[in-house]
């Protein structure tokens, strides 16, 4: 009794177009599993009948597309090279499935350069795999059995140029067709978004893929036209924009070191969260009744694909991240005037503290660009096998070991610690939780609040330290979030934390993340003004009495009158103190009811795009080498040496050299 499968090959083998039948076999089952894929694993936001169509269709164009150049082999390889094209973009389409269980994006040309962080990935990806992963490779195995094995006789392939021309003539006016009917959705769609969501939900996945690759190349050829005319309009923006210092604060920390301390994955919704009854983050909790600590309860993150290296990006340049890639990864050689190097001149020695190696995220060849003098990365610690968890060195002994390399450096100095322990999928051994875990049945969410408790007690110890030493009263301390810890894919568990559904409008409220700024001597309390990570640079210059007014600046001082409270997120939404922009819909911030678009809204739109777009330009272009600040010395990359505990060559610390 012949199968089903042997029934349809024997019938498309009867056509007079040779090959066309199991041709257009391949091309049906690839489209099903595309669009049930789209379904199932992505979050694209469908509000209308014509969104579910174009969802549906567009994975057409692209199958046809590229399935169709197995008919550019030779007759015998056929068969060979549908299977290997189906394998390919079978493996493309499960890595973005992967990728956007965890980041709730899709994989950009410039992630791709981001290899040297993919050893320390492993966990993480495990974490993302499923049982029925399967599934996306089931066409390419069906079609794998039909060609291989000798029950099917299939037919050889004889493809004319007409015949070729037909099948490439066909999938660009089904791409045509498709994109006539985005534009008329979404006006503008290639050439006003900044989220990859809408070019994947109205073009599908593969097409994205074409377009990502000409965003790219466009990206990499800015640098060569750039010119010293390009800085002008940037600096009209950021002067025009500029935000006077408070009088009230400037000047108040003048002299004192900084110390950032970055805490990994940590949102804001659990501050003051209590879970089985206990505070999950006791410690931190304290710091928003401490009298000496601003805690702003309205502080977003901005992070991109770069995520962690996004927000040490605008903690050290007030530029923001890229729209596609990690700067860390792709412009580490660009021009900046970066926090450490204007610290210099006022005489700062500046490091960085990590329990991870100095490559992961390029760090060892930017931190040259933005001239910090010492990189203590994982070479200076003593990474035991018991201390050593997910990403790298954990938070308890990482501070504990960090205490002797900070108390080498010269005061006054500029020092960021860079935590780890609370990072997805968040391990942690029975023995350091001192917490239960939560109980949606999500495990990276229940275990978050474990590791977060884990992250507060460990600062807690490091804190205890600079009390007892005296730094704490010498030292502006900065704590912050520097992403999201809990992406969109589990708005389920989440929902069942937070006691109410998370829609879009609520996932946008949970990317606020801590804000701690600790200034000795001054009267903090809790600030509900709206800032980003962008605006942290020109808040801690003026703090220090370092006017900000020449410099390329596109975040402003949150302490100022004149800061202005929009955040533009890196996809190009926002958030006032009025109205939430989510995927072109708006809500209102307070009570997260719908708006219709007014003027004003539309105003809000074109200042958060030209704030991205320049700040682009910036990056792109490399613009900061056609303009030093008066005052400030450029940073010479080739005078640092992360390599055998070396720094900065022409700077001492207050032993000589960190050793």
């Amino acid at each position: 009794m012949k199968t089903i499968g042997e029934k349809l090959l024997n019938k498309y083998r009867s056509l007079p177009n040779q090959g066309i039948g199991f041709f257009i076999f391949a091309v049906l089952l690839f489209w099903l599993k595309t669009y049930v894929t789209y379904l199932a694993e992505f979050n694209l936001g469908i509000s209308n009948s014509m969104q579910e169509f174009l969802l549906f269709i567009n994975p057409l164009s692209s199958a046809v597309f590229f399935l169709g150049l197995a008919f550019l082999a030779k007759e015998t390889r056929f068969y060979r090279w549908l299977i290997i094209i189906n394998f390919i973009l079978s493996f493309i389409l499960y890595a973005n499935i992967v990728y956007y269980r965890f980041f709730s994006d899709f994989i950009t040309l410039p992630t791709l350069t981001q290899t040297k962080n993919f050893g320390d990935l492993g966990g993480s990806i495990l974490e993302l795999l499923r049982w029925y992963d399967v599934f996306y490779f089931l066409d390419t195995a069906i079609l794998a059995v039909i060609i291989f094995s000798k029950r099917f006789s299939l037919p050889q392939v004889r493809a004319g140029r007409l015949k070729k021309g037909v099948i490439f003539s066909s999938a660009i006016l089904m791409f045509s067709v498709n994109l006539a009917l985005a534009e008329a959705d979404r006006p503008q769609l290639l050439t006003r978004t900044f989220d990859r969501n809408y070019i994947v939900k109205y073009l599908g996945v593969y097409n994205y893929l074409i377009y990502d690759a000409i965003q790219s190349m466009k990206s990499s050829t800015q640098r060569a036209f750039a010119n010293k005319s390009d800085i002008t309009t940037v600096l009209n923006h950021v002067q025009a924009t500029y935000a006077e210092p408070n009088p009230k604060y400037f000047g108040v920390a003048k002299g004192k070191n900084v110390i950032y301390i970055h805490l990994e994955s940590l949102q804001n919704f659990v501050i003051n969260y209590k879970l089985h009854g206990e505070e999950v983050t006791p410690f931190l909790n304290s710091l928003t009744r401490d009298p000496n600590t601003f805690y702003f309860d309205n502080f977003f993150h901005q992070t991109g694909q770069g995520k962690t290296s996004d927000a040490e990006f605008m903690l050290e340049n007030s530029l923001y991240g890229l729209p596609q890639g990690a700067v860390f990864t792709t412009k580490g050689q660009n021009t900046y005037h970066a926090a450490p190097a204007i610290l210099r001149q006022y005489g700062y020695t500046s490091a960085v503290f990590h329990g991870n190696y100095k490559s992961f995220w390029n760090r060892d060849e930017i931190y040259k660009s933005f001239g910090f003098d010492h990189f203590f990365d994982a070479s200076y610690y003593s990474m035991k096998d018991e201390d050593v968890l997910n990403y790298g060195l954990k938070d308890k002994p990482f501070f504990r070991e960090s205490i002797p390399l900070l108390e080498t450096l010269k005061e006054p100095f500029y020092a960021k610690f860079i935590t780890l322990s609370n990072h997805f999928p968040y391990p942690i051994g029975e023995e350091e939780a001192t917490i239960a875990p939560a109980t949606t049945g999500d495990g990276s969410v229940d275990r978050y609040f474990q590791t977060a408790r884990y992250l507060d007690e460990s600062l807690k110890e490091f804190f205890d330290y600079l009390k007892e030493s005296g730094l704490y009263d010498r030292s502006v301390i900065i704590l912050y979030g520097d992403h999201y810890g809990i992406s969109e894919n589990h708005n389920k568990a989440m929902s069942q934390i937070l006691g109410k559904e998370i829609t879009p409008y609520e996932h946008a409220q949970l990317q606020r993340v801590p804000l701690f700024i600790h200034v000795p001597g001054v009267k903090g309390g809790t600030i509900h003004e709206f800032g980003g990570q962008i605006d942290l640079l020109p808040t801690l210059l003026h703090l220090l009495g370092i006017d900000t007014k020449n410099y390329v600046h596109f975040g402003t001082d949150l302490l100022s009158p004149d800061h202005q409270e929009m955040v533009p997120f890196r996809n190009g939404d926002f958030v006032t103190p009025t109205v939430t922009s989510v995927n072109g819909k708006y809500y209102d911030t307070k009570t997260g009811e719908p708006l219709e678009e007014t003027p004003e809204i539309q105003r809000l739109e074109q200042i958060a795009r030209t704030k991205l777009d320049l700040s682009d330009k910036v990056v792109y272009g490399d613009l900061l080498r056609f303009y030093t600040p008066k005052g400030f010395e450029p940073v010479d990359p080739s005078k640092y040496d992360y390599n055998n505990r070396g720094g900065y060559n022409n700077r001492e610390s207050k032993e000589g050299s960190a050793q």
